[in-house]
């Protein structure tokens, strides 16, 4: 049966993940750097998992490659006390922002994060103090602890978005360091 002409068309949209297994920093790095690249303004990552699992590193490597590949290098503090930092790449603005010491989702709309969304790359650590607000076509990186001292890397987010990048990061090597 047709929908009566006119009906507004629904669009569903399905996340695609992706799993990687990192046994060092050095390869975490390596993940950050083959992603960088590969980010366009108006991307945002939610950098989410324990302290210590690699979020503030993971950030740096990506920053550090957007950099380089300007030509340059410059220091890449944590944000954690200035809760965040922006970084000019040619073209685009690279935002890291760490919101583990704020309270939850109205902290975080005082930052005016949501006026970056759409213009720049976003890096967002302990993303679960947006809430809700939190954009929806977000690629979420969530770093866990491994016994045996690695991490694992699940990345998901939207197909129509995500699905290419990922695909890239597993076949391709993505920790190769």
């Amino acid at each position: 049966m047709r929908p009566p002409a006119g009906a507004a068309k629904l669009r569903l949209v399905t996340d695609c993940t992706a799993t990687l297994a990192l046994a060092t920093p050095d390869e975490t790095t390596a993940l950050g750097r083959r992603l960088a690249p590969q980010l366009r303004p108006g991307d945002t990552l939610l950098l989410d998992g324990p302290i210590g699992a690699g979020k503030s590193h993971f950030a740096r490597a990506v920053i550090d490659a957007r950099l380089r590949a300007m030509g340059r290098r410059e220091d890449i503090p944590s944000p954690t006390y200035t809760l965040v930092q922006t970084y000019e790449a040619g073209d685009v603005t690279l935002i890291h922002a760490d919101l583990y010491r704020l309270a939850g989702p109205d902290d975080a709309a005082e930052l005016g994060l949501e006026d970056a969304w759409d213009a720049a790359i976003c890096l967002i650590e302990w993303p679960d103090r947006l809430g809700s607000d939190a954009p929806a076509g977000a690629l979420h990186l969530r770093l866990s602890l491994r016994p045996d001292g690695g991490r694992d890397a699940q990345l998901t987010g939207p197909a129509d978005r995500w699905r290419a990048v990922l695909s890239d990061l597993t076949t391709a090597g993505a920790v190769d360091a």
